[in-house]
């Protein structure tokens, strides 16, 4: 087992012990590929949510919210082109009798080559010391050279069997690499198929007369049909977006990796309608944008990288995926799609209603073009879980384990503690408690020795834990001890909740990001 494999299993099991995520139906011995979040993995999902609609909505004077429907009517999925080309290719390992998307297995195989490019700078570093120049030593290392040739070969031939649907080439492909199954480690396998990813269900209670539609595979069309409605209503003005966050389905081949890849998940999406012609400056600001959104959460720049589409989809003239350095490597975290007219342009077709943008200075009608980011709550959830949880050797020879969540995406902000149970400090300290938990979301123990208390809070992220003392009943303060420092300091009461609503509000965040965008521009 390798030390990321023993990372994640470890993160997957403080998940379910300290009540972030559960096997949905676990009673039952589950359900494959779904899961509950739990008491605290609700909060961090909704500090996320909130983060995200505050950076997206409340940030911006031409951006406003939706909530559209889960079911639509399925003439939409014609429109959208889900129907005739929502598809997958998969393949089956015949030993391990496991499923796979064979574009996964190639971008796996080709991870693995921009890792030996990787582990080749990091020795070259080491042996250069201070004199080392990274982009010289990867424009001229031969091995860095030939694998950097290897990979463009690969996503040559990937983006033609794409492209062309052409699956017995695709087979070829995967024969010639010598990829093998992850499970089995051998490479007998089947042809390559198309699978749709679609949940079909039926409206209507008596077999025979009900019509056939669809759980929604993306929210992003429930704000397309929406475009007018919202347009009209708001009277908004090129260019502005509508913003959504809401349960999509799909028929995943591959549902593993815990919540990274589930058949239920959630987005959050934001369509920005724009004038044709302007979509590559769009494109490029949305880029940035959402990039030092991730960024500005502080786990390192060097967590993120920008990866373009080998293929781009059916409605999009240019595509990338922010990425993300999940325990199990470098894989999609936010999509940024140009997704052309071809959607707006679409239901118009198929409507026939009137889907058009009256532009005022050139007296003309047009069909807007569309910027679409796109990012699963769940995989946010995900990367925040597996990035902040550590394992910590302390001066006294004992161990921790702390979720150094951000503090405004922490599920508790802080925690109240009665030094002891008598005295009067339990009535002291619910005083305290009553007074934070107006602002922020608190918990309250007496139970077991501070020591332990403390423990139990930073393994759920709490990253401030407050404690009244005989002291606190004199001179009316507490001792505040920060989560990833472990420093203790004192402060009086009343200042606890300024002190403590500066360091955990999502505002916090918000503004770290237009930090980083002005730098960005500055530099």
């Amino acid at each position: 087992m390798t030390k990321q494999d023993d990372h994640f299993k470890k993160v997957i099991a403080h998940a379910k012990e300290f009540g972030f995520v559960f096997p949905s139906s676990e009673i039952y011995d589950g359900l494959s590929a779904t899961y509950d979040y739990g008491q605290n993995g609700v909060e961090l999902k909704n500090n996320i949510k909130d983060y995200w609609w505050m950076s997206m909505v409340q940030m911006h004077d031409n951006i406003v919210g939706l909530d559209a429907a889960i079911f639509m009517h399925p003439t939409t999925w014609k429109a959208s082109g889900h129907i005739d080309a929502f598809n997958d290719p998969l393949i089956d390992n015949r030993d391990s009798k496991k499923r796979y998307r064979a574009d996964v297995l190639v971008e796996d195989f080709i991870g693995k080559i921009q890792d030996k490019i990787e582990k080749e700078v990091i020795k070259g570093k080491k042996r250069f010391g201070e004199e080392f120049s990274e982009k010289e030593f990867r424009s001229t290392n031969p091995n860095i050279i030939r694998r950097k040739g290897q990979i463009e070969e690969i996503e040559s031939r990937l983006k033609l069997v794409l492209e062309t649907n052409d699956l017995a080439a695709f087979k070829d492909l995967i024969d010639e690499l010598g990829i093998v199954c992850p499970i089995s480690g051998s490479k007998n396998w089947t042809e390559v198929r198309q699978f749709n990813l679609m949940f079909g269900t039926e409206l209507g209670s008596v077999a025979g007369e009900a019509s056939k539609i669809y759980l929604r595979p993306e929210t992003a069309q429930g704000i397309f049909v929406n475009y007018l409605n919202v347009q009209k209503t708001g009277r908004m003005k090129l260019p502005f977006g509508i913003a959504q966050i809401g349960k999509a389905f799909r028929n995943e081949i591959v549902a593993r990796q815990f919540i990274f890849r589930m058949r239920e998940f959630e987005q959050m999406e934001m369509q920005f309608f724009i004038k044709p012609g302007t979509q590559k400056d769009w494109y490029e600001y949305w880029k940035k944008t959402r990039m030092k959104w991730h960024e500005s959460l502080g786990f390192g720049a060097d967590q993120y990288r920008f990866h373009d589409h080998i293929k781009l989809a059916h409605y999009a003239d240019a595509a990338c995926d922010i990425e993300f350095k999940f325990p199990f490597g470098f894989k999609e975290l936010e999509g940024i799609h140009s997704r052309t007219d071809f959607d707006l342009g679409n239901h118009e077709k198929f409507s026939g209603k009137k889907i058009q943008y009256f532009d005022a200075e050139q007296n003309q009608n047009y069909v807007p073009y569309v910027l679409e980011t796109s990012i699963g709550l769940d995989r946010m959830f995900l990367a925040v879980l597996s990035k902040s949880f550590c394992e910590e050797l302390l001066d006294d020879g004992t161990q921790r384990v702390v979720l150094k969540i951000p503090p405004a995406l922490a599920p508790v902000k802080v925690a109240v503690f009665p030094l002891l149970k008598k005295d009067g400090l339990p009535e002291k300290a619910k005083q305290v408690l009553n007074i934070l938990k107006l602002d922020v979301n608190c918990q309250y123990e007496e139970k077991d020795a501070i020591g332990k208390r403390y423990r139990r809070q930073d393994a759920i992220g709490t990253p401030y834990c407050v404690t009244v003392d005989h002291e606190s009943l004199n001179d009316n303060s507490v001792t505040i001890r920060e989560r990833d420092s472990m420093k203790q300091e004192r402060i009086a009461i009343d200042k606890l909740q300024k002190y403590i609503g500066d360091r955990v509000s999502t505002k916090s965040l918000v503004q770290n990001m237009d930090r980083l965008l002005e730098n960005a521009v500055l530099n």
